[in-house]
């Protein structure tokens, strides 16, 4: 499955409007922040139709996912986005992270925890945002909205010190560039490393470099100690592939169309993370050429 999707799910008091396009989401928020409301008139409208008084506007069908019996319902299910709450243990389990990965369906994730077995975007954890828009109605209007801060975001003008999370290709590129302007680099090996990394620095500013594409499970931990650290800001890239391919180096159209709507080229049965459909992709187009990429 692939693609863009809107997403209305209402009824005569509620109304909540918000796109997905990756194999998975991440809703967040305390009690009271609608998240389990948003699941409940998606079950009333799976079972009991119209006369639930609930509209569910998608291309795609949208259902929920849960129970002891969970592991035989998927495997029957396909191309369509499934939501899913915290309330089902099998959210943090590895059976779980292992069915994800083999679906052709979308996840839209409620929980309040972070889920280490998936490898979600930072770009995908939202919370839900309550505005006045149909208070004429009666209405109350509900839309997600991202959870971190572009604030801990973006790069500077020449940071003491370089974090980078991978001990590769990366690692050997950042590497390069830091030592021809005088910044220690540092590799974190691996981004559930990174908090460590981060804790050895001292009051030197910092920029931390990690694969955006499946960073959302150690954001949590990395925004509130950036929030402590004014000095250290963080750039998270889908990946390094992905700033390879956006350079320019390599040519070609098609290249710069995957580029604008990733969403609408990268099948989420064959891809778990965009950050392995970005090195695919760099592999295929270097491929018996000077530029032959490998990891």
């Amino acid at each position: 499955m692939k693609g863009k999707y809107h997403i209305v799910v209402q009824n005569n008091k509620l109304r909540y409007e918000f796109d997905i396009r990756r194999n998975i989401t991440i809703i967040r928020g305390d009690s009271a922040t609608g998240k389990t409301k948003l699941i409940s008139l998606l079950e009333q409208a799976a079972s009991l139709g119209e006369s639930s008084g609930v509209e569910v506007l998608c291309e795609r069908p949208c259902r929920t996912l849960g129970g002891s019996d969970w592991n035989l319902v998927l495997p029957n299910i396909h191309e369509q986005i499934l939501f899913v709450d915290e309330e089902n243990k099998f959210v943090k389990s590895q059976d779980f992270a292992t069915a994800v990965k083999a679906s052709d369906n979308y996840f839209v994730i409620v929980t309040r925890e972070d889920l280490p077995n998936l490898p979600y975007s930072v770009e995908e954890i939202y919370g839900i945002h309550t505005s006045g828009k149909y208070h004429d109605l009666k209405r109350t209007y509900n839309e997600l909205y991202h959870i971190y801060s572009t604030e801990v975001f973006g790069s500077m003008e020449k940071p003491e010190t370089v974090v980078v999370e991978d001990s590769n290709s990366g690692y050997e590129f950042f590497s390069a560039i830091c030592d021809k302007n005088g910044i220690v680099c540092v590799s974190a090996e691996g981004k559930s490393n990174l908090k460590t990394a981060m804790d050895k620095l001292g009051s030197e500013s910092a920029l931390v470099i990690a694969d955006g594409a499946a960073i959302g499970p150690e954001m949590n931990e990395l925004y509130q100690m950036m929030c402590h650290k004014p000095k250290v800001k963080c750039h998270l890239p889908e990946s390094f592939e992905w700033l390879v391919l956006k350079s320019g180096i390599i040519d070609g159209k098609m290249i710069q169309d995957i580029l604008e709507h990733p969403e609408d080229f990268i099948e989420s049965r064959k891809y778990f993370s965009w950050e392995r459909f970005f090195t695919a992709l760099l592999v295929e187009h270097t491929r018996d050429s000077y530029l032959q990429y490998s990891k």
